[in-house]
């Protein structure tokens, strides 16, 4: 899951917490909400631990370049 499906999850689970006022029987819509804002911010955690490895792991190393011109004296 990338940035954008982990914010969406956090938004959805903030609306359900904060912003919804709906009773549904046997389903609690503050604990759902919470449960996907916690889902979408272990996401975003996860997203950005793995790509802070790969960014400094797949750095490659400082390359050198050398130019070679040869002069055939005409």
């Amino acid at each position: 899951m990338g940035i954008g499906g982990c914010i969406i999850l956090f938004a959805i689970g903030a609306i359900l917490t904060f912003a919804v006022d709906w009773h549904l029987s046997g389903v609690d819509l503050d604990t759902v909400g919470i449960v996907l804002m916690a889902a979408g911010l272990l996401g975003l955690v996860v997203y950005a631990r793995a790509l802070r490895r790969r960014t400094v792991a797949g750095r490659p190393a400082e390359q050198v370049v050398e130019e070679r011109r040869y002069y055939d004296g005409l």
